[in-house]
């Protein structure tokens, strides 16, 4: 199975699914161009060409067949991986991401604000605005917020009172694509799509218009769960990616 991240995380990110799935698939994670211990050559990115990377890592490691699975950016990157080869993907989960990358880039007010209180202030108080911005008020409540941030930065590979330089070329890439008029091509793949409920960057309606563009696709919403659902809720996130590519190779049988 391959596993695709998103807008400033590292494959890292990925830790406790690579650790509660590898008992029964090989997992791979990688860094995207520009994060971690991968090398932007050139000024220009986009998600068709961090797809490509995607499918050259499975090339070189001689796997033609796999599960696939992306969170947010990494749904998006997933969608045209799985749009390039279909044949090569045994089955889609899309988590807490869009049906067009500008879904996931529009600014509110709300979102404006939360955005500016990650990058101002002290460096504790951007620390607890990025959590606020992924996770739940619920799983904040009586939190000692600065330990969860001293334990969340080694998924992110970056202090979360920092904004890695990649991420606005990130989401520049994000909102110039869209794919949602050739979801339909997508109909072989055994799909999932993952909302969580009180996502405030991919919020459920996106996921929900994401699962009707796919004929057959599947729509779970996870309650009192945020972005950082793969985080805050790996159990739960696990269990239905180990379901889904388990019914998913059953019906090739």
């Amino acid at each position: 199975m391959l596993l695709v991240q998103g807008v400033g995380l590292a494959g890292e990110g990925w830790r406790p699914q690579i650790n509660g799935l590898a008992d029964r698939y090989t997992v791979f994670s990688f860094d995207n161009r520009g994060i971690g211990g991968s090398l932007l050559h050139d000024r220009t990115l986009s998600i068709e060409a961090m797809a490509a990377d995607a499918l050259a890592i499975m090339d070189a490691e001689g796997v033609d067949r796999f599960h696939l699975a992306g969170h947010s950016m990494g749904g998006v990157i997933a969608q045209e991986v799985a749009l390039r080869a279909p044949r090569r993907v045994g089955s889609l989960a899309l988590l807490c991401t869009f049906r067009r990358g500008r879904d996931g880039t529009g600014l509110t007010l709300s979102m404006l604000v939360m955005g500016l209180r990650t990058r101002i202030g002290t460096r504790a108080m951007r620390r607890s605005a990025f959590l606020e911005l992924v996770m739940p008020a619920s799983a904040l409540r009586g939190v000692d917020r600065p330990a969860l941030a001293a334990r969340l930065e080694p998924y992110f590979g970056h202090d979360l009172a920092d904004q890695p330089p990649i991420v606005i070329p990130q989401l520049r890439a994000m909102a110039r694509y869209d794919a949602g008029a050739r979801l339909s091509e997508l109909a072989s793949v055994p799909t999932l799509v993952v909302a969580a409920a009180h996502d405030r960057i991919a919020r459920p309606a996106s996921g929900r218009a994401l699962a009707s563009s796919i004929p057959g696709a599947t729509f779970v919403e996870i309650a009192n769960a945020g972005h950082g659902v793969t985080l805050q809720q790996p159990d739960r996130i696990n269990e239905l990616l180990r379901d889904h590519f388990s019914n998913a190779d059953r019906s090739r049988i």
